[in-house]
């Protein structure tokens, strides 16, 4: 009986052992296809996890692509702004080379303030002026800007804030940088039309009237949402916007100071030191792409960036060589003056057009341009004005001769409607004219008013004295050759 009891008890023991061991086989089974089943969804799920996860990958490097793309068209802007600003060391130099040696050094001081004076007076009121909007009042396409944020609409840097015009402060940093160099060289444009005889005071204010008020109502009715904007006008870069506007203000400057103590009209004096010139008429030059292909305000557009840098190229070759040939034909003689001033023809001729014609057309006008330099000086000295650099000629009739001419033969391709030539219609050359005529008016006026005000109250004109003397021994007591050219003494000395 113990003998079966205890044969009965183990084989229990043994039945119990084998439920257990098949029960933990049942439970780790039942984990383990648990965790399969989590390990391998179905295939629905998967996909469109896998669609979710590219869809942002792509998303974020969209992202960062435009970032890129964004913060290198700032770095071009900047670029390009430095060579534009640097534009004003070639100014003081072609200037300085070519006016009489008495007169040098007041050159290079008058060419210095105008960049400091336009920093000063775009940075306050006059880039508010030049990109503001217009309200209900003025309408879109009215006289003056409605909104017109002083000191950069208070941007400090910390960020973007609210009512900033570009967005962002940076970017409002940029582009007030860039628009302040092209502000600057309007300024200087009349500085070497008006040489040797500009009272340093009169000079410091017409520059900041100039750089307040002149300068910025023009950006507005063209680069801004002004009424010639909105006719249809096209300047690229600023033929007429910055150039024929400096060449007006040099014109009017000029007539109203009369000529040079001196001065035998028919045989102008000349120039002091062509080296110096050439170098100016040089760093011009280089500084000329900034100004065009800086004018495209972005690195994104290869096919626009190589086009206007090649048309930059040779408009000016084109200019210097129209000049040169069309004044050896009058004169027998390889004038260097008008091959340099030429060149500097040739590219204002084709800075409102640069990115809307095909290069054929660019050396077209390039060459035109060349010829009506020489045309245009001639008739100036005719109207016994005395313009010491030819500034008129260069920048006022080129820049209006080369805005006109997109009219005639811009590209169809390019600009998205038909010119003289390419397309047969007269509508675009009528709003060429429009723009000219208008900037023509508002900076002739003004100008003209401005120096008026001045020769008034006797800041516009040197002292007599400084006839006599020089204006460098009179106005800075300096010679820009002290050991070759020694200062005479003044009378109240």
């Amino acid at each position: 009986m113990d003998k079966r009891k205890a044969g009965f008890g183990g084989k229990r023991k043994m039945i119990y052992r084998l439920i257990s061991i098949f029960l933990g086989l049942v439970i780790l089974y039942s984990f383990g296809f648990g965790t399969i089943a989590q390990d391998d969804p179905p295939a629905e799920d998967a996909a469109a996890e896998e669609a979710m996860a590219e869809e942002l990958t792509i998303a974020a490097v969209q992202e960062n692509v435009v970032a890129v793309q964004t913060n290198l068209d700032h770095v071009w802007i900047l670029l390009a702004g430095f060579l534009v600003f640097f534009m004003q060391a070639g100014f003081a130099m072609l200037e300085g080379g070519m006016i009489r040696e008495t007169g040098v050094v007041n050159s290079l001081a008058e060419n210095f303030m105008d960049a400091c004076v336009t920093g000063i007076v775009f940075f306050i009121v006059g880039f508010g002026i030049a990109f503001g909007t217009a309200d209900a009042g003025l309408a879109s396409g009215g006289f003056m800007p409605g909104a017109m944020p002083l000191l950069l609409g208070g941007a400090t840097g910390a960020g973007g804030h609210e009512g900033a015009l570009f967005g962002s402060d940076g970017s409002l940093f940029v582009n007030f940088f860039f628009q302040f160099a092209f502000a600057g060289a309007a300024a200087t444009i009349a500085t070497g039309a008006m040489a040797e005889r500009t009272n340093f005071v009169g000079k410091l204010i017409y520059s900041a009237i100039l750089g307040a008020i002149i300068y910025p109502v023009v950006v507005f009715w063209t680069w801004g949402s002004g009424w010639i904007a909105e006719a249809g006008f096209v300047d690229f870069a600023g033929s007429t916007i910055v150039h024929m506007t400096g060449g007006i203000v040099a014109l009017m400057g000029a007539y109203m100071l009369g000529p040079r103590a001196g001065r035998v009209f028919g045989r102008p004096p000349a120039a002091s030191n062509l080296a110096l010139a050439s170098l100016g008429t040089f760093i011009l030059w280089v500084g000329w792409y900034g100004f065009n292909v800086g004018s495209t305000l972005g690195a994104s557009d290869v096919n626009q960036l190589g086009l206007v840098a090649v048309n930059t190229t040779l408009a000016a070759a084109a200019g210097a060589l129209g000049a040169m040939f069309h004044t050896y034909f009058i004169t027998k003689t390889w004038n260097v003056s008008f091959i340099l001033n030429g060149s500097l023809a040739g590219l204002v001729g084709i800075t409102a057009g640069c990115a809307s014609v095909t290069p054929l057309n660019a050396i077209i006008i390039g060459v035109l341009s060349g010829i009506v330099l020489v045309v245009s000086m001639g008739v100036v000295e005719s109207m016994k004005i005395d313009d010491a650099v030819g500034a008129f000629s260069v920048h006022g009739a080129c820049g209006a001769f080369g805005t006109l001419m997109i009219g005639i033969v811009g590209s169809q391709a390019l600009l998205g409607q038909a010119s003289l030539f390419d397309g047969g219609s007269l509508d675009l050359l009528g709003s060429q004219v429009v723009g000219v005529v208008g900037v023509a008016v508002w900076v002739g006026v003004t100008s003209y008013v401005m120096f008026r005000v001045l020769n008034g109250i006797d800041v516009l004109h040197v002292d007599p004295e400084a006839d006599r003397i020089g204006i460098d021994a009179y106005e800075h007591h300096a010679s820009v050759w002290p050991n070759v050219l020694p200062l005479r003494e003044s009378d109240d000395e």
